[in-house]
């Protein structure tokens, strides 16, 4: 077997395994949300951090960031199951891909690839939420890796409340 195939099977396999282990723990299952490329489009890719920040602020909310990893079950059940609902309610809400090398604009005003900006923003886990504020600064402490389902929209909650009291 090819390595590359080696990656597929071994991705197949866990993908049955973890949607087993995430229907057990209560989390839906649903379809992900993919479109060619594998990039996943349900919630908008960052473009321009500057001005999407400033778009959120102007309705006095943070800037939502979602890091994530192609494949990832628990970013997959995250996203479908709370952030794209609220971001179809008005929540600003952009993702930041791992290993991507499709280039964004920061707050600083500098481009640099997706994966680049995990790196600077030190983020080793999916999914990982970051909630910024003005000047690009985060206001929340992070919501890094999987929650219990039950709960995960109440931390998600209570960082955005902790995000607006800093706005």
């Amino acid at each position: 077997m090819k390595p590359s195939e080696a990656a597929c099977a071994r991705r197949a396999w866990l993908g049955l395994i973890g949607g087993g282990g995430l229907a057990v723990l209560g989390w839906p299952m649903g379809g992900g949300a993919q479109g060619s490329g594998g990039h996943h489009q349900a919630l908008p890719p960052a473009q321009a951090l500057r001005e999407e920040l400033a778009a959120a602020l102007a309705r006095k909310s943070p800037l939502v960031v979602m890091v994530s990893l192609e494949g990832c079950p628990h970013c997959r059940v995250a996203r479908q199951s709370h952030l794209v609902p609220m971001w179809r309610e008005g929540l600003p809400i952009v993702q930041v891909d791992f290993r991507d090398a499709r280039v964004l604009t920061d707050f600083g005003g500098n481009k640099r690839s997706h994966d680049e900006m995990t790196r600077l923003w030190r983020v080793s886990v999916a999914p990982t939420l970051l909630f910024f504020g003005p000047g690009g600064r985060e206001v929340a402490d992070r919501m890094e890796g999987a929650y219990l389902p039950d709960f995960y929209r109440a931390y998600l909650e209570q960082r955005l409340e902790q995000a607006r009291a800093k706005l």
